[in-house]
This record gives structure tokens, C-alpha cells and sequence, in this order.
């Protein structure tokens, strides 16, 4: 850990989840994202806050973390964004790695992309897998749902692997929006070219939690997700559906 304590702002936590990373993991969600998804489905982490009931110190969440500890298989931090608070990142994990009861823990980042390679080239040596978010190939489409440009996204996906870091992208399906077969075979192209064995999830867009939307954003059916899949396979991708 470095000299001073580095406090982070979060939004929650949650002791148990299956559901980001592998395993059972204990997921801090931090507060403030510089994306501005349409199909959010956490849009409360969206702002930057600085209120005092956000903030966080790292002894704090290990507290939290140890009570859990016989049960986990890891730690994933997500947000928000979790790369906006990279000291923070950086003091936790290597807490974790330092502590007797947490080092055999794995740390894992769930990201939208957009940090740059200085911040990245930082965590590697204290985080274990990163989990990025690719919301649309298509650098118009992904400006009109994020209100930011995917080139950093892609920048990541392939700097991570470079560095054995990235668990798997995840290709969120908006009806309509960003499902058009040759957009996702151009995808699933690219991907490859990455790695033509790369763990792939593919996740439709569901209304719970997310903001209304006008016209409303449209929720694709299992047989548009399977499709979708089938346009994407053009490797030996590890793909799985949610």
C-alpha cells in the first residue's frame, strides 16, 4: 500500500455474486462514470459524487471483505466506472494481495474500456483479469449509446491481452440499436483478430433499472440473442449467453 490512506467513493457492495467473474465474488460498485449508456442498468453511479456517505477507506472494505472471505473466490471491483479511481484501485488490491487471509483472493476489474494504457500498465502487476464492456463495434452507434468514442474501448481489449489480463468482453444487445448481423459478424472479426479463443458474454438489454428511454429501448427476444451469437462465432470464441 503506498504512505497515505487513499479513500474511494462508493456507491455499494455486494457480499455474494456469481454473476461478475468467476466464482463467488464480493463486488464493490464505485461511484461516477465518464459513459453515459443509454441501456445503463446501474444510471445512480452514473455521477460523480462527493458526498462524505460515499466515501470509503481500504481498511474499511477488508473489514467487510474477511466476513466473507471463507465463501469467496474473489473480488471484483465495478461501478460506475472503476478505472476513474485508479489510487484507490491500487491501494485495495494491494491490500488484498498483502494480507494473510485475503492474497488468495483474485482481483478483478469490470470496466467500460476507456482507460488509457499508463492506467492499465499501473494495475497489471496488483489485478488478476479485467472484464470489458464493448458496446458496439461501430464508432457511430457506440457515440450515440455511450456519448463517448470506442476507440479507447478497443485499445484496451487488445492492450490487456497483450498483458494476460483480460478474462472476457462483453457485448451488450440493444434491439435495434447495435444487433445488425454484419455489424456483429465485423465484431466478432476483430475479436479475432485479438484472440480467436477469447472468452466472449453476450448479454441482452433488459428494462429493470434501466432509465426510460424515447422511443423505448427494446429488450431482444432469446431467439435475437441466439442469432446474434451465430453472427458473431466466426472463431472459437468461449461464448455463453445472458
Amino acid at each position: 500500500m503506498t504512505g497515505t490512506v487513499v479513500t474511494g467513493t462508493v456507491a455499494d457492495t455486494i457480499t455474494f455474486s456469481n454473476v461478475d467473474g468467476p466464482g463467488n465474488r464480493f463486488v464493490i460498485f464505485l461511484q461516477g462514470c465518464n459513459f453515459d449508456c443509454v441501456a445503463c442498468h446501474n444510471p445512480q453511479t452514473i455521477p460523480i459524487a462527493t458526498g462524505d456517505h460515499f466515501r470509503c477507506d481500504v481498511p474499511e472494505l477488508l473489514e467487510r471483505i474477511r466476513k466473507a472471505e471463507p465463501f469467496l473466490g474473489g473480488i471484483t471491483v465495478s461501478g460506475g466506472e472503476a478505472t476513474l479511481q485508479p489510487d484507490f484501485l491500487f491501494d485495495l488490491f494491494s491490500a488484498v494481495k498483502a494480507d494473510p487471509q485475503l492474497r488468495r483472493l483474485t482481483c478483478f476489474i469490470d470496466s467500460n474500456g476507456s482507460a488509457d494504457a499508463a492506467t492499465w500498465r499501473r494495475l497489471a502487476p496488483v489485478m488478476d483479469g479485467a472484464m470489458i464492456d464493448l458496446k458496439c463495434f461501430d464508432p457511430a452507434i457506440h457515440l450515440q449509446m455511450t456519448g463517448q468514442p470506442n476507440e479507447p474501448v478497443l485499445h484496451s481489449i487488445r492492450l490487456l491481452h497483450e498483458l494476460g489480463l483480460l478474462d472476457e468482453v462483453r457485448l451488450l444487445i440493444l434491439g435495434g440499436v447495435n444487433d445488425e448481423p454484419s455489424l456483429l459478424r465485423r465484431t466478432g472479426e476483430w475479436l479475432a483478430t485479438v484472440d480467436p479463443a477469447m472468452r466472449v458474454k453476450v448479454i441482452g438489454f433488459r428494462q429493470h433499472g434501466a432509465r426510460p428511454h424515447t422511443p423505448p429501448l427494446v429488450e431482444p427476444s432469446h431467439e435475437e440473442l441466439v442469432a446474434a451469437v451465430a453472427a458473431l462465432q466466426v472463431a472459437e470464441f468461449d461464448m455463453c449467453v445472458v
